[in-house]
């Protein structure tokens, strides 16, 4: 099974990306939005991301303009008929995924595969809501798409083998790594990222400094600390993972600091916000209001990377992943110079 054209609902920054993606490795793509305003700026988003490549010189003038000729972008999910595979890359919302699946029933053919690109939802759960469950994977891209080489394939008990195996082809035909697991919550790469970053939001409820939590992070390679990453990633999609892993590990380290749901209920959302842990310079910006130097503990650091590490090793120990899968994720998903299964070789 190959595919030829490629549809995607939803074209905020990841779904255009991956629509981008697509049109790179020459598939005919749709790119499906709710309105002309939304589909406006969805194509402003790959126009933008590949006027980015031409200015750094990594893409010519007429490169561009293949990608952007590949894609049809529409408001019509009539156009998706013909599609072999659509991507749903709507928010993570049960309710509104289930509507986008509700419509690909209607009017995707019998043997097409239908994804969902969550990061934190149930596959199994979003399967539930269609008519044809064995047709539904798991297709997890990292931000930003065209950058990230890490992508997760998940199935879930009833998706048919042979549309996994199609999905892990056509990633891995796009210059992607695929990493192709079972469905459970945060699946592998954010199983492990977040059980490193919850309790790094406990610590500095518990009174240590936000600047010594990272430095001490810092001080063992880590290329960022994890309170600096989590205001990076957004503090309400942190809340929102954590909580979606927690309800499925039940570990209390999975559970969301206080402080951080105080800091989201006061729309305190990290760098996208100005203030998250720490207070920025404005909207958007990655400098730090009185910045100061933090002081590196190993009592820190061990408290957050060995469990992490840990996790991974019962997680390839369970036979959830292979621990490459988990070196994979975490080098190439998360940006770890190491990943945890190397790093315990190495320890």
């Amino acid at each position: 099974m190959s595919f030829e054209k490629v549809g995607v609902v939803g074209l905020g920054t990841m779904g255009a990306g991956i629509a981008e993606v697509l049109a790179r490795g020459g598939i005919a793509t749709v790119g499906i939005e709710i309105d002309d305003e939304a589909l406006a700026r969805g194509r402003a988003n790959v126009a933008s991301s590949t006027g980015r490549a031409v200015k750094r010189g990594k893409l010519t003038e007429e490169g561009q303009a293949e990608i952007l000729g590949r894609i049809l972008f529409s408001t019509d999910f009539a156009d998706l008929a013909d599609c072999g595979l659509v991507i749903e890359a709507v928010p993570e919302r049960l309710d509104l995924k289930g509507r986008v699946f509700a419509e690909l029933d209607k009017v995707c053919g019998p043997d097409a595969v239908l994804a969902t690109n969550t990061s934190s939802l149930s596959v199994t759960k979003i399967a539930a809501t269609t008519t044809r469950p064995d047709a539904i994977v798991g297709v997890h891209f990292f931000n930003p798409a065209p950058v990230m080489r890490l992508v997760e394939v998940i199935f879930t008990e009833r998706s048919r083998k042979d549309f996994v195996d199609a999905v892990t082809e056509l990633v891995r035909s796009l210059g992607k790594t695929p990493v192709t697991i079972g469905d459970r919550a945060g699946f592998v790469a954010n199983r492990l990222l977040f059980g490193y970053l919850g309790p790094a939001a406990h610590l500095l409820e518990q009174g240590r400094t936000a600047a010594d939590i990272d430095a001490s992070m810092t001080a063992i390679g880590l290329p960022m600390g994890p309170l600096t990453l989590m205001d990076l990633i957004g503090l309400d999609t942190c809340l929102e993972v954590l909580e979606a892993v927690h309800a499925d590990s039940g570990d209390p380290r999975h559970a969301p600091a206080g402080l951080l749901r105080d800091l989201v209920a006061e729309g305190a959302l990290g760098r996208k916000s100005g203030r998250g842990f720490y207070t920025y310079e404005g909207i958007g910006s990655g400098a730090v209001v009185d910045p100061r130097a933090g002081t590196a503990s190993t009592e820190i650091s061990d408290a957050l990377y060995l469990p992490y590490l840990n996790d991974a090793r019962e997680m390839v120990a369970a036979g959830y992943c292979t621990g490459a899968d988990a070196d994979a994720a975490m080098t190439l998903g998360c940006g770890f110079p190491e990943g945890p299964m190397a790093a315990l070789a190495r320890l």
